[in-house]
């Protein structure tokens, strides 16, 4: 694998956690594009990342006894 590949999914990953991102599934996969007649390789990365958000709720519930969701289980 070419090491500019992964300096760019470094990179990719430090921009993701720099925006506050848990990356937690990372793959980068190289190899020959079949639609190009170069013969430069490419690359495709798939990150996986989470990122927990505070509730507007207050203390994090939101299971309200007065919830009208009729999906929702009680």
């Amino acid at each position: 694998m070419d090491e500019d590949m992964l300096e760019d999914q470094r990179r990719l990953v430090e921009l993701i956690e720099a925006e506050g991102w848990d990356v937690t599934d990372l793959e980068i996969s190289a190899y020959d594009s079949p639609w190009a007649d170069e013969d430069d390789p490419e690359a495709t990365v798939t990150i996986t990342a989470r990122k927990p958000y505070e509730s507007d709720e207050g203390d994090g519930n939101s299971g309200d006894e007065d919830d009208e969701n009729p999906f929702r289980l009680k």
